[in-house]
């Protein structure tokens, strides 16, 4: 079998690298996938201040996600997943982890 090295499968393994990494963040701290899932949610710049303050790991995550486009803050200062990011938590995780309830 051939690893794939080119820089876009470099770039989606670090994002789903960085998906899974805050998905368990998210749940060490009380949340859930639709917290960041859901457009009209997202997680408030407390949250994630108080998460990264735990974590080392939230803001390199965050850093990647928002920069490759996989994720963004929105109208509301709270930080969600793009269309992007939603395809890539729904390949690893599954339909119910993208979509809301």
């Amino acid at each position: 079998m051939m690893i794939d090295t080119s820089p876009l499968a470099s770039m989606q393994r670090s994002l789903r690298q960085c998906l899974s990494h805050m998905a368990a963040m998210l749940y060490h701290h009380g949340h859930v996938l639709e917290t960041v899932s859901v457009p009209h949610r997202g997680l408030d710049r407390r949250e994630a201040e108080d998460i990264a303050s735990a974590t080392t790991e939230w803001q390199t995550c965050e850093k990647v996600l928002v920069n490759s486009e996989a994720a963004s803050w929105n109208e509301h200062n709270r930080l969600v997943l793009t269309p992007l990011g939603r395809e890539l938590l729904f390949d690893m995780f599954g339909e119910g982890a993208a979509d809301c309830a």
